[in-house]
């Protein structure tokens, strides 16, 4: 519980240091402000969301391929309709803007996933339609619906030769958009939480966390400077795995996370197709790709990870932003859906890591030191879900600093704006791979 410190170590001495300061770091400080609690967050790079955040597609979608994953995407959107309310600061800064534009999901034969998400969205409510391959190409003009998959890589010799049929339909969910932008979104929240005695210090490492007892009691920097505190908070995104390791002690993990490189190529379709940035966002797994609106009617275009893109590990602090023959890709494979997109052969776009579980979905847990608390495996599906991340974080540190036995009696999360309650043992560090997870970015 938070503690008032005397003012001779409130320099020093916190209730809670989160290390990060991306959206979901931030979205944490600004919770457990709001709750009394003194709060630092650390982060190496010069500003909130600089990282990984600033890298985001920044997608709000209302499907998951989990139950839970659904209520807290779905409680999310209620959060970003709501931005400046639920930021619940005065500011006559910029505020970031969530852009409503719907969302379709191409059917594909044997898609299980889809069929998991139809069947959630109708549990909790969610809104959606059933579209033809006639109302795909009157909203996406120019479109070939022939079926192309299973994907393939781009020396397959069967790349872009049609598979036989055609997309028969979509699903259509119109709640669903994108944050114009992600980094800033991120500047927001810490600004809210630094309104309510939140601290945060910049271009500063951490790179021990000392454990007595099996408890944390604070951080050490790379400058020699220590802070104190019985609770810390790893939110490093593809950092995270370097930060478990600098705990003294076993923190308990059972499934695993790594930094994944991932590439998003930027593309300017022909103008008489009149894509703007309020355009469809489409994910169509026959092509194996996502498109997102971007700033001047440019697509934006990433992979769903399919087989034929294997993970590829990075280290965080050694890799290369440069765009690959991936990117190139991807954009050949819309290019099969949009035959008049010009693909140049350097393309513009994005190469960055996502910190991704085994099973996509993220870890929201304590460790087996106490005090010290994971927000981790949450890069590529958790951006839209920050503010409710805060949430359910703050009430998970309360319930297990009040003596709650939550790896038995895991903490039963309910949703502000839905009718659902997150068992938290969800998002275990502990669990087996989620059977039902789309093993992708749709999480």
């Amino acid at each position: 519980m938070p503690l008032a410190p005397s003012s001779d170590d409130a320099k020093t001495q916190f209730d809670a240091i989160i290390i990060g300061a991306g959206i979901i770091g931030c979205a944490i400080a600004h919770n457990l402000s709001l709750k009394g609690f003194r709060t630092l967050n650390i982060d190496a790079l010069p500003a909130a969301g600089y990282g990984s955040t600033s890298s985001s597609a920044a997608v709000i979608r209302t499907y998951y391929s989990t139950l839970d994953g659904t209520a807290m995407a779905l409680e999310g959107y209620n959060d970003w309709k709501n931005w400046p309310a639920n930021l619940g600061a005065d500011t006559s800064d910029e505020l970031a803007r969530f852009v409503e534009t719907g969302t379709i999901l191409m059917k594909t034969d044997g898609d299980k996933t889809l069929e998991h998400i139809l069947r959630h969205a109708d549990t909790l409510g969610v809104e959606y339609e059933h579209w033809s391959g006639e109302q795909i190409v009157k909203h996406l003009p120019g479109y070939n619906l022939d079926r192309f998959g299973p994907a393939k890589s781009m020396d397959d010799d069967d790349f872009g030769t049609p598979t036989g049929g055609r997309i028969e339909g979509a699903v259509y969910f119109p709640a669903s958009g994108y944050v114009d932008d992600p980094q800033l979104a991120a500047r927001n929240l810490k600004e809210a939480a630094a309104q309510q005695g939140a601290v945060f210090l910049f271009n500063k490492k951490v790179v021990e966390i000392p454990v007595e007892d099996n408890r944390v009691t604070g951080v050490v920097c790379e400058d020699g400077q220590a802070f104190s505190a019985g609770i810390v908070i790893n939110v490093a995104g593809p950092h995270s795995g370097k930060v478990n390791a600098l705990v003294q002690g076993d923190v308990g993990l059972r499934i695993g996370h790594s930094p994944l490189r991932q590439e998003v190529v930027q593309i300017k379709p022909p103008e008489r197709l009149q894509y703007s940035r309020k355009g469809l966002i489409v994910a169509d797994a026959d092509v194996a790709c996502y498109v997102k609106p971007g700033s001047g009617g440019q697509l934006m275009i990433g992979s769903l990870n399919p087989s034929c893109d294997p993970h590829i590990e990075e280290d965080p602090d050694d890799f290369r932003r440069d765009l690959t023959d991936r990117a190139l890709t991807y954009a050949y494979r819309y290019s099969q859906r949009l035959p008049e997109l010009g693909v140049s052969q350097h393309p513009l776009g994005v190469a960055d890591l996502y910190d991704a579980t085994e099973d996509w979905l993220p870890i929201y847990d304590r460790s087996d030191v106490d005090g010290y608390y994971l927000a981790i495996g949450t890069s590529g599906n958790q951006f839209k879900n920050a503010m409710v991340a805060g949430r359910l974080m703050t009430e998970l540190i309360d319930y297990c600093e009040s003596g709650n036995d939550h790896d038995n009696a895991p903490l039963q999360f309910p949703l502000q704006h839905v009718d659902h309650t997150i068992d938290t043992a969800t998002f275990s560090r502990k669990r087996e791979l989620t059977k039902d997870s789309s093993f992708s970015v749709l999480g």
